[in-house]
């Protein structure tokens, strides 16, 4: 789509009044988006990884503050070794050639998840995007690579059980504080693409109020538009957070 298309669809879509301060994002369905144009699933995640930088673009110009996206889970070590090379290399490939561009934008990269496990050259370049744009304030991008849900909270406790706090000053804000995404404010919107209708191990701590948006598009296909949608429809959700509304007490 030309720019001026995509500025034409853009004003044909309802303005969105209520913008998500932390949107989490399941990137699912590369390989089936592979499968059903007869490509392998490398092709897929290629193919996933271009539509990052476009749907990171719609994010920023819509003016959400914090990003997380899904790139890697503790499991996804179980796949075939090809297919993990493939996401090892690309998760290498856009610190290389996107690193730059993104902190002109002033997108901070974070990176949620375990260290241990990973390449070393990996995590170099994990650690050199994230000195490079460790000042920018316009979009926090935590990648969550290596991550896993439980693994995550193991890790709080352990890091809880080693300052050696008394079990009775542990609260739920002592927990969220030593989770990888201590000091953000926890997701409001999850979307997860591909149709899948569960979180796959996925801020399961931070999740406990969000709201979900599945939708049956691949993430391949999931574009501005697609965003636009989900924004939208979190927009007309009522939050309750577990209380109800005074009339109808």
């Amino acid at each position: 789509m030309s720019k001026s298309e995509t500025t034409a669809a853009a004003e044909t879509l309802p303005p969105l009044t209520h913008i998500p301060a932390h949107i989490a994002i399941i990137m699912d369905g590369n390989g089936r988006w592979a499968k059903a144009r007869g490509l392998n699933r490398a092709a897929g995640h290629r193919a996933g990884t271009e539509n990052l930088r476009r749907v990171l673009s719609a994010v920023v110009e819509m003016g959400v503050p914090i990003l997380t996206i899904y790139a890697f889970s503790t499991e996804n070590w179980e796949r075939p070794r090809s297919e993990v090379r493939v996401l090892l290399g690309l998760i290498e490939r856009v610190l290389d050639t996107e690193t730059e561009e993104l902190a002109r934008n002033g997108v901070r990269i974070r990176h949620i998840g375990r260290i241990s496990g990973l390449p070393t050259r990996v995590v170099n370049k994990i650690r050199q995007a994230e000195a490079m744009t460790r000042y920018n304030e316009r979009l926090v991008l935590n990648v969550a690579f290596n991550y896993g849900g439980r693994a995550e909270i193991v890790d709080a406790i352990r890091a809880i059980i080693n300052e050696g706090l008394d079990p009775d000053e542990i609260t739920e804000d002592t927990v969220s504080a030593h989770l990888t995404t201590g000091g953000l404010p926890d997701p409001d919107l999850i979307i997860r693409t591909g149709g899948d209708q569960r979180l796959s191990n996925f801020m399961i701590w931070q999740a406990a109020y969000a709201e979900l948006y599945i939708t049956p598009i691949f993430w391949p296909d999931f574009d501005r538009e697609e965003l636009h949608k989900a924004i939208l429809a979190f927009g007309h959700r009522q939050r309750r957070f577990g209380r109800v509304e005074s009339d109808e007490a």
